[in-house]
């Protein structure tokens, strides 16, 4: 499938548009770092939230002060999720057993 061709006013607000929902995920990781958010909390709002719905879990986990790289990925592992997977994208399952690792 080829790419459309943008006009520079297109490609202009597209890059405008990506660089606000980086801006916005950066935002709610270093919510999540400080302590304001909670996992529960954000996989909550997952499915109405676009910006929380588009960043993947493993980005969110990362976030958690004390998870790193290694721990993370064995929680995906030991949960049966992808590490591609999205927020937005898990099931219900999937978010009950990753909630249920991270107590």
């Amino acid at each position: 499938m080829a790419l459309p061709t943008l006009t520079p006013e297109q490609r202009a607000d597209a890059l405008k548009k990506a660089a606000a929902a980086r801006a916005a995920r950066k935002e709610l990781r270093d919510r999540i770092t400080s302590g304001q958010e909670t996992i529960p909390a954000v996989l909550d709002r997952a499915k109405s939230d676009t910006v929380v719905g588009k960043t993947k879990v493993v980005d969110l986990l990362k976030s958690l002060p004390g998870y790193g790289p290694a721990k993370v990925s064995a929680l995906m592992e030991q949960t049966g999720i992808d590490v591609s997977r999205r927020a937005a994208g898990l099931g219900e399952r999937q978010r009950q057993a990753l909630l249920d690792a991270l107590r």
